[in-house]
């Protein structure tokens, strides 16, 4: 800040000079103590200088009656997961009051490398959202699958050491971290070296291997599913990160083990949120008004979306309704069942009523285009060849990113291929390389995604996203991934040997360079036809879940362009018991 800049701040906030915008006559939550003041807001250059009575101002606006709160911040969000760009992205989160967000650009790093975050960097300047990225720590996510890039220590250096980055994000390859392992170990000295922070992701680690992990720097975690899972990593120091997203739902159930001693050390994220979510539900608003229906205390679950995350972010100029702040605000009217009025960033109106307010600009997408390379690929490559009937299967539990380990009984053919009966809720899925033309394919079995005809092709795959198949018969599924690569990366559903509906997503086959509106569209099209066509069951998002099957960082058992793995050793497993 400049001299002059400084004084004018501290002339406003002292009454000597009116204000640029003073909000009248508000109730102020005051979020370090969790309580509603009444009086003025005042701001000026894009600061609060002071709150209380009798400030004048250039803009007057009488909120009598209403509420003015920080504005929101996201502690942990992927944007690839909305399948809209960052710029797009900003336009449809900021009417739901958030105001800065932290992502991690995990999914398309994994794809196009550095190249893809610089694309990220330069898209988000364009948006008035303020997006801070942290740095991806796992590309790939680990050494049991093929992605599109390998980002090592050495190549953090610079996006750390010139503050691209807030971070590294979620350290997901916890195995590595626990055993200390040279590679891990280089990724959190250059971390520590720029000193920036370090998210978590530990399912399920508990007891010393919980320890260590955090002992190696790791401020919090966003994978806790359970109470007890949440208690220990706070009682350890770590922030939590409560998860509302699209598929992901572990906020009601955590919410059990909010206490008044404990909350100022939890904070509301979605982590992946899809555009029809935000659309059709909100975004860390949405997150609140749950949290109000289970019976917390507003203004404690306010903490948990500005202060909490402000502090747990490591950002000392938000968070907070109080001299000095960003004046990144939002206003609502109804404490008990809270709707985002009007949104201002840096003391601008930025959303009105639902609405974005700024034109929309455009980031050009060619350096992340034409990201699908497969080779070889045919109908042949999706034939297994089991040696016996009793066999593992990746099994969906609906509204979860975890998955278990079933134990099937199949049916074979005299050389050994699966044969699909709609009686077992079971079917064929692959995934094929999609990033250097290594011709990669591993085919595995899937239970309780319920698709009883046709098939399903994605180009996400998190993490590395290579393309996911699945479906009742080899030809509807070939020609799938066949319309998939035609298409340039997104969703296809097949059936009977038609395409019946596409999702384009040409920014590395991860978003779409349209609105959030019309990709919607698309999605609502794809969900009602594999719905009532595929008849896959209306609890189970047919893209996000999907999506999940390769994640072989999450348990229990994951499938990837390179065989079956179990997450909770961290190694291949057969196919058959």
């Amino acid at each position: 800040m400049e001299k002059q800049d400084l004084k004018k701040l501290i002339d406003v906030a002292a009454g000597r000079l009116p204000a640029d915008l003073v909000f009248k006559n508000a109730n102020i939550i005051d979020v370090y103590q969790a309580q509603i003041l009444k009086g003025d807001v005042a701001v000026v250059a894009g600061k609060i200088a002071g709150i209380g009575e009798n400030y004048t101002g250039k803009t007057e606006i009488d909120l009598t009656g209403k509420y003015i709160a920080p504005g929101f911040i996201e502690s942990h969000i992927h944007i690839e997961s909305a399948y809209v760009s960052p710029e797009e992205f900003g336009r449809l989160f900021t009417p739901c009051g958030t105001t800065t967000i932290f992502a991690d650009p995990h999914e398309i790093v994994n794809v196009a490398g550095l190249t893809g975050l610089n694309y990220m960097i330069a898209a988000a300047k364009l948006s008035k959202l303020n997006i801070h990225y942290m740095l991806p720590s796992c590309v790939p996510a680990t050494n049991m699958e093929n992605s599109g890039a390998v980002i090592t220590a050495d190549d953090m250096e610079q996006p750390l050491a010139t503050n691209q980055v807030d971070g590294l994000a979620e350290f997901m390859d916890y195995p590595s971290v626990i055993n200390a392992t040279d590679q891990a170990l280089a990724k959190i000295l250059m971390a520590q070296k720029y000193h920036k922070r370090i998210d978590g992701h530990a399912p399920q680690v508990t007891g010393h291997n919980l320890d260590a992990y955090i002992a190696a720097g790791i401020d919090n975690d966003h994978e806790c599913s359970t109470i007890e899972e949440m208690q220990a990593r706070l009682a350890r120091g770590m922030y939590v990160f409560l998860r509302e997203g699209s598929v992901a739902h572990d906020l009601r159930t955590l919410l059990k083990g909010v206490t008044s001693q404990n909350a100022r050390r939890c904070v509301l994220a979605a982590d992946d949120m899809q555009a029809k979510t935000v659309l059709n539900t909100g975004h860390l608003d949405h997150s609140i008004r749950i949290c109000i229906e289970e019976g917390l205390d507003p203004l404690v679950a306010i903490q948990m979306a500005t202060i909490n995350a402000a502090e747990a972010c490591s950002l000392n100029d938000r968070g907070a309704i109080a001299p000095g702040k960003r004046a990144d605000l939002v206003i609502f009217n109804d404490l008990a069942d809270i709707h985002i009025e009007e949104t201002y960033i840096n003391g601008e109106l930025i959303a009105q009523k639902g609405k974005y307010l700024p034109p929309v600009t455009r980031y050009p997408i060619t350096s992340v285009q034409s990201s699908i390379h497969i080779k070889d690929f045919s109908e042949a490559k999706l034939k297994m060849h089991l040696k016996s009937t009793n066999v593992r299967a990746i099994e969906v539990i609906a509204g979860e990113v975890l998955t278990k380990e079933a134990h099937v009984t199949v049916e074979l053919d005299n050389t050994g291929d699966f044969i699909y009966n709609p009686g077992n809720n079971l079917t064929k899925i692959a995934v094929i390389e999609r990033h250097h033309n290594t011709g990669n394919v591993f085919v595995g079995l899937l239970k309780g995604y319920g698709i009883k005809e046709g098939a399903i092709a994605i180009s996400i795959g998190h993490d590395s996203h290579n393309v996911i198949v699945t479906g009742t018969n080899d030809s509807d599924m070939t020609l799938a991934v066949e319309a998939l690569t035609k298409l340039g990366g997104g969703a296809i559903i097949v059936k009977n040997g038609a395409v019946l509906a596409r999702m384009a997503l040409p920014i590395a086959g991860l978003m779409s360079d349209q609105s959030g509106e019309n990709i919607v569209k698309q999605q609502d099209l794809l969900d009602d036809v594999a719905h009532k066509e595929l008849q896959i069951p209306t609890n189970i998002n047919p893209v996000m879940t999907l999506s999940f099957m390769p994640l072989a960082v999450i348990p229990e058992l994951k499938i990837t362009d390179m065989g079956l793995v179990n997450v909770t050793q961290f190694k291949f497993v057969s196919q058959e018991l």
